[in-house]
């Protein structure tokens, strides 16, 4: 029985049209149908938008995919308009859909803020085309909108960071790094680092302030105070990490301001550190720079023998004649990445031999290749920087390094820098010389805080101190091993007195940091004095103390996974008073470089998409950043 040509017809039930169903049609004009039809498209809605756009000037081009032509890629525009109208404040709901306007505000502002796009974007073309054909409900944004978005995020996330560090446990130690961004404006990064309620390192940047190089050292240092007293944490500050040449005025006077309210800990002792990757980088320059004339004339030797098939094969030959056994090939280094110039150096040393061969046989093109004095300096000043590889590999191992492994390491350096003081190459011992002096500046800051820290890892405890300081001191070491052990039982003491345990101080951190009684206690108290050196002798009267007990216990077995932060938890309940002392110590940053950036031969550049912002708006992305990519990692 036939079909009538009124059966072969099939009607969309969205659009009304009527489509040829026969068999022999096929089903590909269906299928382009399904894609294309507008009332199917958008759920019904297409009229609701063409009748109400026609009302708004300019139009936009959308973006559609035809699937029959994806092999093409040939994209099809539709041309519709837009409107911005008031935000509304509930979803609005397509069908099945529904779309909630403010969320995705934020989630488009939070993405900004996250991937350091520019704030522009909202009001380029394509992204408009992209935004319209993914939710045509969605209300565009302005660049303004967008911004004011942005700043939103960032008080309630700044609410959340406050109320963290206002209910820390324990002290914090903060880190100041100096950013460029173009047209010469510099900005300061303060950063805050601390050892949580779980016995977990954390830090968060806390300011992004614009600063003017042209300012005195008292106005910067006042910009520093500032900013912590918006914190609330100059009472709860422990140390501040600054970079190994800034002014000893500006640390000056921000431990003065700190030591008058008595907020710091052994006078200030431990307050001043500084970052000391920054430190060797330094060193690392001087050594560059001695290297200077010979690092180019590598560079144009590897350039030579690269220069043509010809000649790498020459030079390839010519290793097997000598017997090179190296497999490393050669390269020419990355100025930017000093470990890379290094590496370019120790391969080339490798191949000494090849290349004066490779100068016998070319003499014309080999015109800048070493003489032997150089070869030999080259080679003792790559193994200066064999050592500072090795040790910067070493403290960026962790993503955040605590205090304890770095001492060792420092005392490493202290030992070879001895050492290549003693060369009989007054180019090189000069060198050294030069970059000793550097490093005693730092050593004389900071080895107190780092022997303290080296003490609190139990599987050294005072046993570090008294096998570098012999070698670092000789006779005298034994004399500086009990100045150390003065200021950790100083130290110690200051502790207990605010321990909630310490029954006979029950005031706590309030009487220590400010000097007024607690709640409870009579104003005319004159005997809190009393109370403290009660407290301090009876530690020697009666049972042992925490950190008796902790020295006198035996040594904790050395081993790769060892993580110290998770021992101190453990053992909180032994050593309450000294767990409170690690936390505080522990969480000193004495590197304050990311790892991705230890290398770098210049300083941190602010992205610059955002570097021509407003300075108010330009801290609010950086610290949301921050706190957002920290909530996500966690």
């Amino acid at each position: 029985m036939g079909i009538s040509s009124s059966e072969k017809k099939k009607k969309d039930g969205h659009c009304k049209k009527k489509l040829s169903g026969s068999s022999t049609s096929g089903t590909s004009h269906l299928r382009n149908h399904l894609i294309r039809c507008q009332r199917r498209s958008t759920n019904g809605i297409a009229p609701y938008f063409s009748g109400r756009e026609k009302k708004k000037e300019g139009s936009l081009a959308l973006v559609t995919i035809d699937q029959e032509q994806k092999k093409d890629e040939v994209l099809s525009l539709v041309n519709l308009r837009y409107e911005q109208e008031q935000i509304k404040s509930k979803p609005v709901s397509i069908g099945d859909n529904s779309l909630d306007q403010r969320r995705s505000q934020f989630d488009l502002a939070r993405m900004i803020i996250l991937h350091n796009y520019p704030l522009t974007m909202v009001e380029h073309v394509g992204f408009k085309i992209f935004v319209r054909n993914l939710q045509p409900l969605f209300e565009l944004v302005t660049y303004n909108k967008v911004e004011a978005d942005c700043m939103e995020i960032y008080a309630k996330e700044k609410q959340k960071v406050y109320e963290i560090l206002d209910k820390l446990p324990g002290k914090i130690s903060v880190t100041a790094d100096v950013w460029t961004a173009s047209g010469n404006s510099a900005y300061l990064s303060l950063t805050a680092n601390y050892i949580d309620e779980d016995w977990q390192l954390k830090k968060k940047i806390l300011n992004f302030v614009s600063v003017d190089p042209s300012h005195t050292e008292e106005m910067h240092s006042e910009v520093i105070m500032t900013c912590l007293m918006d914190w609330d944490i100059d009472r709860k500050l422990f140390s501040m990490i600054f970079d190994s040449f800034t002014s000893e005025n500006i640390v000056d006077r921000i431990r003065d301001r700190l030591s008058q309210n008595r907020f710091l800990y052994c006078n200030g002792q431990l307050f001043d550190v500084r970052c000391v990757v920054d430190l060797l980088n330094h060193m690392v320059q001087d050594a560059l720079e001695s290297l200077c004339e010979i690092t180019q004339k590598i560079r144009e030797s590897i350039r030579y023998v690269k220069s043509s098939e010809a000649t790498n094969s020459m030079f390839s030959e010519l290793a097997q004649e000598v017997q090179v056994e190296s497999k490393k090939c050669l390269c020419i280094d990355n100025p930017l990445k000093w470990n890379l110039t290094y590496f370019m150096l120790e391969v080339a040393l490798e191949y000494r031999k090849v290349f004066s061969c490779l100068r016998e046989r070319d003499p014309v093109n080999m015109k800048f290749l070493l003489s032997d004095l150089e070869w030999d300096r080259m080679s003792a000043i790559t193994s200066f920087l064999k050592l500072f590889v090795e040790v910067t590999n070493v403290f960026m191992r962790s993503k955040y390094p605590t205090a304890n492994i770095f001492f060792p390491e420092i005392c490493d350096i202290h030992l070879q820098l001895i050492e290549w003081c003693k060369n009989p190459d007054d180019y090189i011992s000069s060198l050294a010389a030069k970059m000793r002096k550097k490093f005693e500046d730092y050593w004389d800051k900071c080895s107190l805080g780092l022997a303290v820290a080296a003490m609190l890892d139990p599987r050294f405890k005072m046993k570090l101190l008294e096998y570098y300081y012999p070698q670092l001191y000789g006779d005298s070491a034994s004399e500086l091993i009990d100045d150390v052990f003065e200021c950790i039982k100083s130290l110690y003491n200051e502790h207990s007195v605010v321990s909630p345990l310490a029954s006979s101080l029950d005031q706590g951190l309030d009487w220590q940091v400010s000097g007024i009684p607690a709640s409870g206690k009579d104003s005319r108290d004159r005997l809190m004095g009393f109370d403290k050196f009660l407290h301090e002798t009876s530690q020697s009267e009666g049972s042992s103390s925490d950190l008796d007990k902790y020295l006198e216990e035996p040594l904790f077995p050395r081993n790769v996974d060892f993580n110290i932060l998770n021992w101190w938890k453990v053992h909180t309940p032994r050593y309450p008073i000294l767990s409170m002392m690690a936390r505080n110590i522990l969480g000193i940053p004495i590197s304050k470089v990311a790892a991705e950036s230890a290398f770098d031969t210049g300083g941190r550049v602010l992205d610059h998409n955002w570097s021509s912002l407003p300075p108010t708006t330009i801290q609010a992305l950086m610290c949301s950043q921050d706190w957002i990519r920290s909530e996500l990692e966690s």
